[in-house]
């Protein structure tokens, strides 16, 4: 079937990543090797998924790249920003989530890419203290040496076009406050004024990115593109925007598991869910302002998908908690415990325990790559602003929150959006309605 209204997927694709550690250099590690034909990109929707068009004798089930322009793999050209000046190989190397003999095949590729100078406020990330960090006299001057790096990159590596993607540590929480953060005039009012307590280093880094007409994904809970501000910049450049916050271990696993217990009329009365985590990311999370940011994130899973006003004898008052731990030993290699206590008929108690031991680069890595392919695609769609159908891939999605819009949390039915949208711009029909 035609692929209606999209432009298609010619040229360089450049991935500029705001950050160079675990999640970055396994990221670009894993498109590089497989691209060579040495790995499998294991986890990604775009490379493995199939979804159904059609019904009945016309059904068939297709993937994402035989529906739609997708770029390819061999297409894309990785740059990034740091607070440290190693290359991806040398991060990658240190970082240790990869073993050597899956990253010394394409070590000339990885040395090539080397940070530029990070747009950074210490503040916002207190456990960093690099130094291949931007000087710049306010956070006006901040987004246009941005700007600066984002022209020069697309010129220098011939790029026809760019998605920027966050993938560096969770900045302190940041609330939103209607008078700079409600309109766009008064966003960059606040950046001309140098307003570093309203104004976050990523906030820089989107305003930029959307300035140059790249879309922007927001791979941590930071409050960045969650704000009117953005989204009215969005709508005037006729961007996509994504976030909030690479959704990989403990909150995938209850967005899935959730649902059963809703599903099955069961009742909840606490979920407690802790982590441990060493690697840097772990690290910037050990200061309580920057837990805060991802405990608001991780607290608003369960919140709509349980909700008390629709099951008031199933859902009222339960407790739900959850803490991060930092432990060095376990680098990159998180493990997340969930406590569960349920009731059920004539409300007996019982529990469910679960304990995953996962790799957090590992589970994030086919996450960055499908949310740039999409986000390309739906620019190349001329879909704009937020884009619903991605909060499959996120743990805080965005939402209208300014018209009382909800997030939809359940992973289920963020795959029937990730599905219709995908279907809607290969031109099917969107045909699995969400309750």
């Amino acid at each position: 079937m035609e692929k209606t209204g999209i432009k298609p997927a010619d040229g360089r694709l450049g991935i500029l990543i705001v950050g160079n550690g675990a999640v970055a250099t396994t990221f670009m590690t894993g498109v590089l090797m497989t691209r060579k034909g040495l790995t499998k990109p294991v986890g990604s929707m775009t490379q493995y998924d199939k979804i159904r068009v059609g019904k009945g004798d016309q059904k068939k089930y297709l993937k994402y790249d035989e529906i739609v322009p997708l770029a390819n793999l061999h297409d894309i050209v990785f740059g990034c920003w740091d607070v440290y000046p190693q290359s991806a190989y040398q991060s990658a190397m240190y970082a240790e989530v990869l073993k050597p003999s899956d990253i010394e095949p394409v070590r000339d590729e990885l040395e090539k890419i080397v940070p530029m100078k990070a747009a950074f406020d210490h503040n916002y990330a207190k456990r960093l203290s690099g130094d291949n960090v931007k000087d710049c006299a306010t956070r006006w001057d901040m987004v246009e040496q941005l700007r600066d790096d984002i022209r020069r990159f697309r010129e220098e590596n011939q790029c026809s076009r760019i998605v920027v993607l966050w993938a560096a540590s969770t900045e302190i929480y940041v609330p939103v406050d209607e008078k700079v953060h409600y309109r766009l005039a008064d966003l960059e009012a606040a950046m001309r004024a140098d307003d570093r307590e309203h104004i976050a280093p990523s906030m820089c880094y989107a305003y930029a990115a959307l300035s140059e007409g790249a879309p922007f994904i927001m791979g941590a809970p930071n409050t960045t593109v969650d704000i009117p501000a953005m989204w009215e910049l969005a709508e005037q450049t006729k961007l996509p925007i994504a976030g909030k916050d690479f959704k990989t271990g403990q909150t995938l696993v209850k967005s899935g598991f959730a649902p059963i217990i809703s599903t099955r009329c069961l009742g909840l009365d606490g979920w407690f869910s802790t982590n441990i985590l060493g690697n840097r990311d772990g690290l910037v999370l050990d200061e309580p302002q920057n837990f805060h940011t991802k405990e608001v994130s991780k607290l608003s899973t369960l919140e709509t998908i349980l909700k008390p006003e629709n099951q008031p004898d199933l859902y009222t008052d339960y407790y739900h908690k959850v803490r991060i731990n930092y432990y060095p030993p376990r680098n990159d290699n998180k493990e997340s415990w969930d406590n569960i206590d349920i009731f059920g008929w004539m409300g007996y108690p019982m529990q469910v325990k679960i304990n995953f031991l996962c790799r957090d680069s590992i589970l994030a890595a086919p996450v960055c790559l499908d949310l740039c392919l999409l986000s390309d695609l739906a620019a190349r769609a001329g879909r704009y602003g937020i884009q619903r159908f991605l909060s499959f891939f996120l743990k805080s999605p965005m939402h209208d929150y300014t018209v009382g819009e909800e997030a939809v949390n359940n992973l289920y039915q963020q795959y029937a959006m990730l599905k219709n949208a995908i279907r809607e711009m290969g031109g099917y029909e969107a045909d699995e309605e969400l309750d």
